[in-house]
Formats: C-alpha cells, structure tokens, sequence
C-alpha cells in the first residue's frame, strides 16, 4: 500500500495529470486558506455560516471544494472569519 502523497508525487509524473492538477490549484489554495482561517478562529462552519448569512451545508460546500462560489459569497464568508479577499498575480 502506498500513501496518498506517494501516489501524488507519482502521478505528478504525468503530463496531463500535472496540468490538471496546476489547473486547480487555485482552488485547492483558497479552499486550504478557508479551513485554516475558521480553524485558527476556532470557528464551527456553522457559526461561520450563521455570521454569514449563509447555510452551514454551503460552508461544507465550499471546504471541501464542491461548489463555485460567487465572489459575493467569498466576501461574506470571509467577513464572517474577519478576512478580506485580496487578488494578486493578475
């Protein structure tokens, strides 16, 4: 059995897998930078989604990577965990 950052680094290998994956990385750092903001909070999604007006199953939506948020959900989510969005290397 290998480890999932083992089977990673081996299909990182693979040209169209590498582009996929670069592709998304966007994402995947905004949905780590959304997690890591509510846990140093100590927040609960659902305290999150209720500071937010939003649902917590949107919240859950967003972490894991499911949804395609607006940019006007991005700042209500990010206002809930005292945040603001910033845009670089445009």
């Amino acid at each position: 059995m290998i480890t999932l950052q083992q089977f990673h680094t081996k299909q990182m290998q693979d040209p169209e897998y590498r582009a996929a994956y670069e592709a998304l990385e966007v994402e995947y750092q905004m949905t780590r930078a959304l997690i890591e903001a509510r846990l140093k909070k100590r927040m609960t999604q659902r305290e999150v989604a209720e500071r937010a007006g939003l649902s917590q199953v949107m919240i859950a939506r967003l972490e894991s990577g499911t949804s395609n948020p607006t940019l006007a959900t991005l700042n209500k989510v990010l206002g809930a965990l005292g945040k603001k969005l910033t845009v670089t290397n445009v």
